[in-house]
């Protein structure tokens, strides 16, 4: 009996540690308003360098574009996340880089063939196909948990540019949700509509960056996606762009991510910052905050906005 006692308080011990882990202080973001939302992306030279979690993070046991991977990567570090949007059947928003379940959930098909009750039986897999306990969320329901958490940044997939538009207006969200555009044109839809949004928009040349100014889109409302290479043809853009307030942004999941060695990892992410980048986008999100933590600046102005909760 004392046996199967001190097993039993064993199991529950466990359990209880196991729960306490998963449940954790979380690294937020202090954000309230979109106000804050552009002095946090306002490039000073003294900023704190920081992940953006690439589909949300992609780590082990964690699926993308779930609620449970962005907890997981602030448990460890501040970030924001990049996540993609997708039409059901019957019209709700679900998150869902791929057109197709099969991939990353327990179903099979397309996406929009199916209605957000059926989408919610399934279970997401983690980025080496193991099925997790874990169910597909609605854009709604990151949305209310991010508030005071963190920043989402909405990739451009199949949803209608009015419905984000509605959501982020209907939530009051200009605070905790940015948009990916990748034109000027398509900046200046939403800001001719509401004049809080902040983007994360794509500047990888001179001409891109001329573009945003001919459609009079305020540099106080971008962050500018540079491209996935850390290259010193970089040099001038990074110059120019931080001239006018602009944090730039480097995307190491299509690149660097993908190197062997954890050290080649840690170089590639380190010299990104040293470069002139202000923030990553990895898939590795664990992994690059740790290869980038020494590099923090003694004082920051925007140290106000980090914090744990």
């Amino acid at each position: 009996m004392k046996i199967k006692n001190l097993l039993l308080a064993g199991a529950f011990l466990t359990c209880q540690l196991h729960t306490s882990a998963q449940s954790g202080p979380l690294n937020v973001l202090n954000i309230r308003n979109s106000k804050d939302l552009q002095e946090f992306f306002k490039y000073t030279g003294k900023d704190i360098p920081f992940i953006s979690g690439h589909r949300g993070g992609v780590n082990a046991g964690y699926p993308e574009n779930s609620i449970e991977a962005f907890e997981n990567t602030l448990r460890h570090t501040p970030a924001t996340f990049e996540i993609d949007p997708r039409l059901t059947k019957d019209s709700a928003i679900v998150l869902m880089h791929d057109a197709t379940l099969d991939r990353t959930t327990t179903g099979k098909g397309k996406v929009g063939d199916y209605t957000l009750a059926e989408l919610k039986q399934l279970k997401l897999k983690d980025a080496e196909g193991n099925v997790t306990a874990f169910r597909i969320p609605t854009l709604q329901e990151a949305i209310i948990w991010s508030k005071g958490k963190t920043v989402l940044i909405l990739d451009k997939k199949d949803v209608p540019f009015e419905m984000t538009a509605k959501i982020i207006k209907d939530n009051h969200a200009e605070g905790n949700v940015m948009v990916t555009v990748h034109t000027a044109k398509e900046a200046r839809w939403y800001y001719e509509r509401n004049k809080d949004i902040v983007f994360e928009a794509f500047v990888k040349t001179q001409q891109a960056m001329k573009e945003y100014e001919a459609e009079q889109i305020p540099w106080s409302h971008i962050m500018a996606y540079v491209g996935p290479d850390n290259s010193t043809a970089l040099k001038p853009l990074y110059r120019d762009l931080n001239k006018r307030g602009v944090m730039c942004m480097i995307s190491t999941a299509p690149t660097y991510d993908k190197l062997a060695s954890a050290a080649e990892r840690k170089a590639a992410y380190q010299a990104i910052i040293r470069d002139g980048a202000s923030l990553i986008e990895a898939d590795r999100s664990i992994e690059a905050a740790d290869a980038i933590r020494s590099m923090m600046p003694a004082e920051s102005v925007k140290q106000k906005f980090f914090g744990r909760k």
